[in-house]
């Protein structure tokens, strides 16, 4: 189908999360994790999105009646192992975690029906998108190494949004675009530390290592990215007040995934990243936004050549 994303995202969460309003204490219950934040942002942009997952248990059960109301196309796998959650308490406006159980391990039958499903609708889509668990040890990360191969293989763009293992993973069957924070390039040790240099090494080893192209976010600096043609740019988001940083580096990648499939081209996903990503810190729902909002605001990113990295002019 045209047009059209998969999100891969095999270990979603049970998100709960106590909030003040006025007088009045409420409990908000929603699905989440970065497949489903990245998914919700997909569907705001107008981008048909399919999202495959796995649940199990009670909680599991729970979180599939859940996804049924995300206004998006939902395959599921039933797992054996007990599905994560987290319960959030911000009544006094700020995140405090009370508890989190990410789920346990799945088993390999588990692993291998979750792979067909996915693999299937990978294969209707123009663009997939790859995204990980809570946990790294709840999803063998040999997955993900198959499905970039195959995707991409078959002629399918993959972009992939991980970490640790699952990043080494997917770099050896190889990806079209890869985000990562620079957070994470230093604690998988890609970067000695956060300047634009090692970072800028960093991408380039991914991209040696199967990245064509490699998107950096650096939280509230300007993101990094290196074009397979050999460009390095800085991604220049219009400032914006903070109401939550979570959720930007998620919808930096879809919006990335939902340009790419309606056939644009990198630049423009990258305008649009950039763009959801900065009105997501404006809210407090993850992965959530308007899609006239994020067109405004993609006109006001720049992308400005490395080399002129200061300011000056816009590489249009």
């Amino acid at each position: 189908m045209d047009e059209q994303v998969m999100v891969f995202a095999p270990a979603p969460l049970l998100t709960v999360t106590i909030e003040q309003q006025a007088d009045a204490v409420e409990l908000h219950l929603h699905p989440g994790g970065q497949g489903v934040w990245q998914t919700r942002m997909i569907a705001a942009l107008g981008t048909p999105v399919t999202l495959c997952v796995a649940v199990g248990g009670e909680v599991g059960d729970a979180l599939r009646k859940l996804l049924v109301d995300e206004d998006v196309t939902v395959r599921v796998v039933n797992r054996q192992s007990g599905t994560g959650w987290y319960v959030h308490d911000r009544r006094d406006g700020s995140r405090t975690e009370i508890a989190e159980d990410p789920g346990a391990p799945m088993v390999r039958h588990d692993i291998d029906e979750l792979y067909t499903v996915t693999l299937t609708e990978g294969l209707r889509a123009p663009v997939s998108v790859l995204s990980g668990p809570a946990d790294p040890d709840v999803v063998d990360s040999d997955i993900y190494r198959r499905l970039a191969a195959d995707l991409s293989a078959n002629g399918g763009t993959v972009v992939a949004d991980l970490s640790g293992p699952h990043l080494a993973a997917v770099l050896e069957g190889g990806v079209a675009v890869l985000k990562v924070s620079h957070e994470e390039l230093m604690d998988d040790g890609y970067a000695d530390d956060d300047s634009v240099e090692s970072l800028l090494d960093a991408g380039r080893r991914l991209q040696q290592k199967g990245a064509k192209s490699v998107l950096i976010s650096r939280a509230g600096e300007p993101a990094l990215a290196l074009l397979d043609d050999g460009t390095a740019l800085q991604v220049h988001a219009p400032p914006l007040e903070l109401a939550d940083h979570r959720g930007a580096g998620d919808s930096m990648t879809a919006g990335v995934a939902a340009v790419l499939a309606r056939g644009g081209d990198l630049r423009e996903a990258i305008r649009i990243g950039a763009a959801a990503g900065a009105l997501n810190v404006t809210r407090h729902g993850l992965g959530t936004g308007r899609a006239e909002a994020v067109r405004e605001l993609a006109g006001r990113v720049r992308l400005t050549p490395l080399e002129d990295a200061s300011g000056g002019s816009d590489d249009g």
